[in-house]
């Protein structure tokens, strides 16, 4: 029988350019921590509109959407769709959970002059910047903002 030599090594090449970009990352992040460099934060906006807003989760998986103290909801948001805005509202909810914090504190979600969206907690001082998630993702929490605008009737 005849014995078949498999190598199995990396080429060097490889390797050292693998080795190079560890190097330079390592550097550059000491270097940042070093200099004290922080990334480029947007210039301070003035606040356009701003808005408390409660989430319930309703039985059917739809979250209902209330503005202020109001006993009727604002918006509802169908069982299975806008997964963005669940998805940051379950980290924010994680959080209030870990500090023992109920569901009684409203977000807000704040319009700003430069066209930007954030949504804070108040009750932990979670602040979330929804531009960084990209338009369409933001354009979700902007339909919550125009429909904070006008009260519905219970959907």
């Amino acid at each position: 029988m005849s014995e078949q030599v498999l190598d199995r090594t990396l080429p060097c090449g490889a390797l050292a350019g693998a080795a190079s970009l560890l190097a330079l990352s390592l550097a550059m992040v000491g270097l940042a921590r070093i200099t004290g460099y922080e990334p480029a934060k947007p210039p301070p906006s003035n606040v356009v509109e701003s808005r408390e807003l409660y989430f319930v989760d309703r039985a059917d998986g739809a979250v209902l959407v209330y503005a202020g103290r109001g006993d009727r909801p604002v918006d509802l948001l169908e069982p299975g769709t806008n997964g963005f805005v669940r998805g940051v509202l379950r980290g924010l909810v994680r959080e209030r959970r870990a500090d023992h914090i109920g569901a009684a504190p409203p977000f807000r979600l704040t319009r700003w002059a430069d066209g930007r969206l954030s949504l804070d907690d108040p009750s932990t001082g979670r602040h979330v910047d929804l531009e960084v998630f990209g338009s369409t993702n933001a354009a979700a929490f902007a339909q919550i903002m125009i429909a904070s605008r006008r009260p519905k009737e219970q959907p």
